[in-house]
């Protein structure tokens, strides 16, 4: 991951972390962690880290702008659709395996 700024492999590294704690503690919910440059292979400077569950269709979407890098930007989506209204903000200093842990755990879950 060398290649990846500083705030991504951090996100990254986090939503690894969160994603083995998820593993241990549901059986029913194994996210898939993504990471993508594409936005600045067409000149947006940002990158996209995705946390995907397969069995609910449901995607955690993670952007990470350059001219904003305190900020963490997120938006809870579905995996077949785009992306729609305004994505939420956090501090990137809020942001941690706990906080990834919380996203996963309560929207990956079954509906109730």
């Amino acid at each position: 991951m060398s290649s990846l700024s500083k705030q991504l492999e951090t996100i990254w590294e986090l939503a690894s972390d969160a994603h083995t704690a998820i593993q241990r503690d549901f059986a029913d919910i194994d996210p898939l962690i993504g990471v993508s440059q594409n936005m600045r292979k067409q000149g947006i400077p940002a990158d996209v880290m995705t946390i995907d569950c397969l069995r609910t269709r449901r995607r955690i979407i993670v952007i990470l702008h350059d001219q904003q890098p305190d900020i963490v930007s997120y938006q809870f989506a579905g995996m077949d659709s785009d992306p729609e209204g305004d994505f939420e903000s956090l501090a990137f200093e809020k942001v941690t395996k706990q906080t990834i842990y919380e996203w996963i755990a309560e929207y990956f879950k079954d509906p109730l």
